[in-house]
């Protein structure tokens, strides 16, 4: 194997076979760890699917395997099973990153608003809403369009957790509506209050001190090229990305 290339060693392929699918018609499939190891390379270097490395087998069998275990929710849920194998985290910290949208990522079906695609002041952005836990695992993630407001992307975030005692979130996420909605998972907001505000809610600075992990984690994530600028039209392909690469870099 070329050492200059990624590939999963035995015991990370051991952990991913268990939630690869089983129900395939036909010819058995072959060459599973070599197959997303390449599709993992792919992430990692930016590459275009045709420009993949020989080493990793034909080339539209990287990109025709990603494709369809994304819009089947393969990756996804490889994500979520490991993320959820420790078991539920009580302490959790929510934020967002933005992403570049490459003009490869325009014309998606229905519309780049429908494809989590936003205008902003940095032209075309996507906007990664994540949860991590204590030891700085993402467990979630949700997209929206880069010029979204962060508070939105709470429901739908809290909806993939469960058994949460504490949540931290910057000012951003600092309304009622947004601590409500925390409060009715059971958990306590620990995020720091607006200036503005006249009265105050609760807030503990000691207890938010590692709030930097989650920009640590994300910039982890980005280390892998077509995470830090998207290229995917279909933002299923481009979610699928992230989960996968959230799996291999914080839970293998």
């Amino acid at each position: 194997m070329d050492a200059d290339l990624f590939w999963l060693s035995d015991r990370q392929f051991a952990r991913i076979a268990p939630h690869l699918p089983t129900d395939t018609r036909g010819k058995p499939r072959v060459d599973d760890r070599r197959v997303i190891s390449g599709i993992i390379q792919i992430m990692l270097s930016g590459a275009r699917w045709k420009d993949a490395p020989s080493a990793y087998g034909p080339r539209k069998t990287l990109y025709n395997r990603f494709q369809r275990w994304a819009a089947k929710g393969v990756w996804a849920r490889l994500f979520e099973a490991l993320a959820q194998s420790g078991g539920p985290p009580a302490e959790l910290l929510i934020d967002s990153s933005a992403v570049k949208a490459h003009r490869c990522a325009s014309g998606g079906k229905k519309g780049e608003r429908h494809q989590a695609i936003g205008r902003s002041r940095g032209g075309r952005t996507t906007k990664i809403h994540a949860l991590r836990d204590a030891a700085c695992r993402p467990v979630a993630f949700v997209l929206t369009g880069g010029d979204v407001a962060d508070c939105t992307a709470v429901a739908p975030l809290l909806e993939q957790v469960s058994n949460v005692r504490l949540i931290h979130g910057d000012k951003g996420y600092d309304t009622n509506a947004v601590r409500r909605q925390i409060e009715d998972k059971g958990a306590a907001p620990n995020i720091p209050p607006k200036a503005n505000l006249v009265w105050k809610n609760c807030f503990s600075p000691v207890l938010y001190r590692t709030r930097n992990a989650i920009e640590r984690m994300f910039n982890r994530l980005k280390d892998f090229r077509r995470i830090a600028t998207r290229y995917d039209r279909n933002a299923t392909n481009f979610h699928a990305a992230i989960c996968l690469v959230a799996a291999v870099s914080y839970w293998l």
